[in-house]
């Protein structure tokens, strides 16, 4: 039972590896304790509990703020609240445990053939878990490696999953190499050069510049209206709202003038007549380009959608990746879906092969919110566009982690895609993210403002904007082929 507590610890502690508080190195402590308990495991279902406890710590720890939404803002019992989060953890917590299982049964040979063995399984594991059933790749150990961790240099290439079975093999080198440490110090050479390889590779790849600025910068103006969903949704504050968003249009002073994820929370025929002209008009004169969070009306349906106003008028982007249990229910679960007071919750994607934005001159590709955890669907506006620009409503989740943790995801698609990543929310965290990773500016959370920000558009292809998880998702597969086809030629181990 000690091992079981143990890996949930490791796993909960993991959380701390990602933003706020950026501790990357224990990401590789805490899967190098679970590799060591792994190791001592001569049984699958044992090795699969041990997954099981490491990601229930995990995730209970990091997604808890998904609470704050089903208990405050949907309506839900708070002990149905707090059941429907520990339900979800540990579904996550299944992807964890098959790795643990399959590396409990299959795993063979000295310390750097397991280490690559646990890596290739760690990568096809959370692939899977943000893949299956549209997916859900919140905190994929990668994100915890954007900078300043030697393994940032990696995302232009092999992108989050990539970096994450790098971080695994680095964890497993961890365990294994202190095992072989203790049994045989000649034996730990090999494992050793191998993870000193690792590190001075991503920070040498942290040097290359993949990507140039292409033209001029341009002046974007991002707003924080900071709206709490009770005033936003209560229909008699409808018009304090579109003040508020007046109001910062006003402040703002640059070229392009961003507004969040449902800014405008209405199609706009529903907007009282002359808003849309009024809010243009205060950008007229310096012929500027709004762009605001609505929900678009399509043949009786609704899309969560960006729409450009003023200069260049009329463009449109829609959500492509709904968010599962927030803007539609998953099958098999319409009737807890039905449970949630969500508004604007049964929502229609967009289409698949829309163009991005183009606005004084540059491409903008746009995604909303939960998009920006889909690395590989980023690319669809890949080479063409030379910005992207994110607008989300985290205000759901209260204050959390998931301002930060949402913003550090940001940080590894500008990593992976070589682009800058603007980004308006409604409570944060508005930020403009360089193609480095770098948070160039940042306004603080639940503070209503404008983040004035002056940025290049960026040309060229990191090779993960190319080819996308293709290559580390056919080298993993090709390992774990392989490695199984060579077992023969070693002792397996005794396992059920």
């Amino acid at each position: 039972m000690k091992v079981f507590l143990l890996a949930f610890f490791v796993g909960a502690l993991a959380v701390a590896a990602f933003a706020p508080l950026g501790w990357f190195p224990l990401a590789f402590v805490s899967l190098a304790v679970l590799v060591a308990a792994l190791e001592r495991a001569f049984q699958m279902r044992v090795g699969f509990a041990l997954g099981f406890a490491w990601g229930l710590g995990a995730f209970l720890a990091g997604i808890s703020w998904l609470y704050i939404t089903m208990e405050r803002y949907s309506g839900l019992h708070p002990v149905l609240s707090a059941i429907a989060i520990l339900g979800f953890s540990a579904y996550l917590a299944l992807y964890p445990a098959l790795v643990g299982m399959v590396y409990v049964r299959f795993a063979h040979g000295g310390a750097l053939r397991r280490a690559t063995f646990f890596a290739a399984l760690w990568l096809l594991g959370e692939w899977l878990r943000g893949t299956l059933f549209t997916g859900f790749p919140w905190l994929a150990i990668g994100y915890s490696q954007t900078p300043p961790s030697p393994l940032a240099g990696f995302f232009a290439i092999v992108g989050v999953y990539g970096v994450g079975a790098l971080t695994a093999f680095v964890a497993a080198l961890l365990a294994l190499g202190a095992a072989e440490f203790r049994a045989a110090r000649a034996r730990l050479a090999l494992p050793a050069v191998a993870m000193l390889c690792v590190f001075v590779v991503g920070y040498g790849l942290s040097l290359r510049a993949w990507v140039e600025p292409d033209g001029e910068p341009l002046a974007v103006s991002l707003l924080q209206p900071n709206v709490d969903p009770l005033f936003k949704w209560n229909p008699e504050n409808f018009d304090a709202v579109l003040r508020i968003n007046a109001k910062l249009v006003e402040q703002s002073r640059g070229e392009v003038v961003v507004l969040p994820e449902t800014a405008i929370a209405a199609p706009m025929d529903w907007l009282p007549g002359g808003y849309l002209e009024y809010l243009t008009g205060l950008v007229a004169k310096r012929d500027a380009t709004v762009v605001t969070g609505f929900f678009a009306q399509e043949n009786g349906q609704f899309e969560n959608a960006a729409i450009s106003l003023g200069a260049q008028a009329g463009q449109t982007y829609a959500k492509r990746h709904l968010v599962p249990f927030g803007e539609y229910a998953p099958p098999l679960f319409v009737w807890l879906y039905k449970m949630l007071n969500i508004p604007m919750s049964d929502l229609h994607p967009g289409a698949k092969d829309q163009p991005p934005l183009l606005l004084k001159g540059r491409r903008i590709a746009v995604n909303i919110c939960y998009e920006d955890l889909f690395g590989v669907e980023l690319t669809d506006s890949l080479p063409q566009a030379g910005l992207m620009l994110n607008i989300s409503n985290l205000a759901w989740y209260g204050d959390s982690l998931a301002q930060p943790q949402h913003l550090q995801i940001a940080r590894a698609r500008a990593l992976e895609l070589g682009r800058p990543m603007l980004r308006s929310t409604n409570t944060g965290m508005t930020a403009l993210v360089l193609p480095d990773g770098k948070v160039e500016a940042v306004l603080p959370a639940f503070e209503r403002g404008v983040l004035e920000v002056s940025v290049a558009a960026y040309r060229g292809e990191t090779p993960y904007g190319r080819w996308g998880d293709l290559p580390e998702l056919a080298a993993a597969l090709a390992v774990v082929v392989v490695l199984l086809g060579i077992r023969k030629a070693f002792p397996a181990r005794n396992v059920a």
